[in-house]
C-alpha cells in the first residue's frame, strides 16, 4: 500500500524532531499504522537550513501554500505557531480536503471552535496531541481513555519554563528576576518570556483540556490568567515551612453553576505527587468519578518529546483515513452538536464565583492589637481561618525592626468575598505593604 504523504509546514525544533523520529522508527511506525508514513514536502522560509535537515528525502519549498496545493499530500502538519498565518494555512488545508496535525495550542485555544467546525464540514481530522504537555498523551487520555467518566477536575503543571523557575527559586532561595535571567541563559526561557511567565501559555493549554473534559466550546477569553512575576522567595520559603510547594497550575473544575477555568500560582501540599514535579517537567492530574485520580507525567516540550505526540496523531489518522468521518473520535471528545448546549448549561464562571482557600502574607506594624483587628475583619466577612503564623520582627526586617509578617491560611471561601475583605484589611494604617494572596489547592 502506498505510504501516506505528509507535508510539513515549518521545520524548526519540533519539525526536525518529527522528521528524525519518523526516519529512525519508520519500520515500527509502519507496523503500528498499517502503512508507511513519509514526509514528502517541507515548507520553510529558510530553505537552505531545511535542506540540511532533510537532504534528498523530501522536497523543500519556501511557500507553505505549495504544500497545501499538492494533490499528493494527504496530511499537513502545521508547526509554525501563533494566531496569524498559521490560522490561514490550517483553514486552507482543511478547505483543500487535507487532514491536519498541529502543535499550536494558541491557535486552538482561541480559534478551535471555528477550525473544528470547518474540519467537520470537510470530513477531515484536525489532530493536536502535541498542543498540550508535549510528549504526555493527555489529549488521548481525556478524549478516549477516560470516556466512561464524568470528569470532576483537571489540574496541571503545563508550562516547563515557569516550573523550572519556581524549582530554582525554592532550591536556591533566589527571587524571580534573578532566576528568570538564569533560565534565559540556559535556554529554558525565551528572550521574551511573557507568554510563559504571565501564564498565557498555560491558559491556552488549560482551555483546551477544559473543553475536552467537560464537552464545552473552547473559551480562552473567559479564562482567569495570573503568572508568577509577583512571587517572592519569601513566600516560597514560608509555604515550605507550612508543608506546601508553590506551583503554577492550570485548573479546570466542574461545579454546580458552571466550570472554573483558571491559571495562577497555587500552594499544593508537599505530599502530593504533583508538588514534587521539578525542573522543566510537566504533570497533569485528572479526577474522574469512576477512575478516581490519575496522574500523567513527562516532558512537556522539546524536539523529540513533542515529535512523539505529532507522530502519534499521524498514526491515528493513517489508521482511520478511509473511515467514515462519523466513526472518528470527535475533536473535543463529545459529539459536536452537544457542545453549544453544554456551553450554555456549563458556563465558565467569573473568578469572583470561584471557591478555594488562601495563603495570605500581610506585612504589618509589630504592635499590639494588629492581629485581632485583621482576624476580626476576616470573621466579619465570613472567612474561616485554618492557621496563623506570625514571624519574629527581627527575622523579617533585621534587628530592631518594627515590622513583621502575618501568615494566614484560610478555609474555602468565595473569591469575591475574599476580595472585599482584603480591601478592608489593606486600608488599615498598620498594614504596611500590598497584601500577598496565593490560592491554595489541596487536590484531594
Amino acid at each position: 500500500m502506498k505510504p501516506i504523504q505528509v507535508g510539513l509546514l515549518g521545520i524548526g525544533t519540533v519539525g526536525s524532531g518529527v522528521f528524525n523520529v519518523l526516519q529512525r522508527n519508520q519500520e515500527e511506525i509502519r507496523r503500528r499504522a498499517g502503512r508507511g508514513i513519509e514526509i514528502a514536502m517541507v515548507a520553510d522560509l529558510d530553505a537552505e537550513r531545511a535542506r540540511s535537515i532533510v537532504g534528498d528525502k523530501a522536497r523543500v519549498v519556501g511557500d507553505a501554500r505549495e504544500v497545501i496545493a499538492n494533490p499528493e499530500i494527504d496530511i499537513v502538519v502545521e508547526l509554525i505557531g501563533g494566531y496569524g498565518i498559521a490560522k490561514q494555512l490550517v483553514l486552507e488545508a482543511v478547505a483543500a480536503g487535507k487532514h491536519v496535525v498541529t502543535a499550536n495550542k494558541a491557535l486552538l485555544a482561541v480559534h478551535g471552535t471555528e477550525i473544528f467546525k470547518a474540519a467537520a464540514e470537510q470530513g477531515v481530522v484536525v489532530a493536536y496531541e502535541a498542543a498540550v504537555a508535549g510528549g504526555i498523551p493527555i489529549i488521548k487520555a481525556l478524549r478516549e481513555g477516560l470516556a466512561a467518566n464524568q470528569i470532576q477536575w483537571v489540574a496541571g503543571i503545563i508550562n516547563g519554563t515557569t516550573n523550572f523557575i519556581l524549582s530554582e527559586m525554592r532550591d536556591k532561595g533566589l527571587d524571580f528576576d534573578v532566576v528568570l535571567k538564569e533560565a534565559q541563559r540556559l535556554g529554558y526561557a525565551e528572550a521574551d518570556p511573557t507568554f510563559d511567565i504571565e501564564g498565557v501559555d498555560a491558559a491556552h493549554k488549560a482551555t483546551i483540556m477544559s473543553a475536552i473534559a467537560f464537552g464545552i466550546p473552547v473559551q480562552f477569553d473567559k479564562a482567569y490568567v495570573e503568572g508568577i512575576t509577583k512571587l517572592a522567595a519569601t513566600d516560597i520559603r514560608y509555604a515550605e515551612q507550612l508543608g506546601y510547594r508553590i506551583k503554577l497550575l492550570g485548573i479546570t473544575k466542574r461545579m454546580d453553576k458552571g466550570v472554573e477555568l483558571r491559571v495562577h500560582p497555587s500552594l499544593v501540599p508537599a505530599k502530593r505527587l504533583i508538588a514534587n514535579v521539578e525542573g522543566a517537567m510537566n504533570a497533569v492530574v485528572v479526577h474522574g468519578d469512576a477512575v478516581g485520580t490519575t496522574l500523567y507525567y513527562g516532558k512537556g516540550a522539546g524536539s523529540e518529546p513533542t515529535a512523539s505526540a505529532v507522530i502519534a496523531d499521524l498514526v491515528d489518522i493513517t489508521r482511520l483515513i478511509e473511515a467514515d468521518p462519523t466513526h472518528r473520535v470527535p475533536p473535543l471528545a463529545f459529539q459536536s452538536h452537544t457542545l453549544r448546549e453544554a456551553g450554555q448549561d456549563l458556563p465558565v464562571l467569573p473568578m469572583a464565583e470561584v471557591v478555594t482557600s488562601y495563603y495570605l502574607r500581610i506585612r504589618v506594624a509589630d504592635e499590639a492589637g494588629v492581629l485581632a483587628r485583621i482576624t476580626g475583619i476576616l470573621a466579619g466577612g465570613g472567612i474561616s481561618i485554618d492557621a496563623v503564623l506570625q514571624r519574629e520582627a527581627d527575622e523579617v526586617g533585621g534587628e530592631g525592626s518594627t515590622q513583621t509578617d502575618l501568615i494566614i491560611l484560610t478555609h474555602d471561601t468565595r473569591e469575591g468575598d475574599m476580595d472585599a475583605v482584603l480591601a478592608q484589611i489593606q486600608g488599615l494604617p498598620t498594614v504596611l505593604a500590598p497584601i500577598t494572596r496565593i490560592r491554595k489547592e489541596e487536590l484531594n
